[in-house]
């Protein structure tokens, strides 16, 4: 493992934070945010704009795609902070594959919450209809570090720079 790149991965449900969290997150370290919703093949953003889940093979090209800016990253010795859902294991393992370099950082969030959040967003494709089925989706990961989204943005970033850190 290089120790001079991070491939932070702040995952969660829609409406978590992600790509607020992750914004604030790369402007601290003055590293590229990536929104991993921008990896979406057209026919998946299609799909969720109609409110439709999006099936583990609708979610493939999509890793796929993530995978290939990870590997790039890590050849150009780059860190980066990128917003994706990864709410599989599956999809974890795919993204990190055996790379120490790439960590993730969950931002566990309650439906009430995160429904909320959703309702108050405009412009964006993912309809809140399908936050039930990303709940369904999710598989909590175990061992990497968690942090509850009802905390301020603000708080958030410092707890995930003190972990990284360490």
């Amino acid at each position: 493992m290089s120790h001079d790149v991070r491939i932070v991965i702040l995952m969660g449900v829609t409406g978590s934070g992600k790509t607020t969290i992750g914004r604030l997150l790369a402007k601290e370290c003055n590293w590229p945010f990536y929104e991993g919703d921008d990896f979406h093949p057209t026919a998946n953003v299609e799909k969720m704009r109609r409110g439709m889940p999006l099936t583990d093979e609708d979610r493939a090209p999509w890793l796929d795609a993530l995978n290939h800016l990870i590997r790039d990253l890590i050849a150009r010795v780059q860190s980066a902070v990128i917003a994706c859902s990864a709410l599989k294991q599956a999809y974890r393992d795919r993204l990190a594959g055996n790379r120490d370099e790439v960590v993730f950082v969950y931002l566990r969030a309650d439906y009430a919450l995160a429904r909320a959040r959703l309702l108050s967003r405009k412009d964006h494709f993912m309809k809140v209809d399908l936050l039930a089925s990303q709940f369904d989706a999710l598989e909590e990961p175990e061992g990497v570090l968690t942090v509850d989204i009802a905390e301020e943005p603000d708080v958030i970033v410092g707890r995930i720079r003190e972990a990284l850190q360490r």
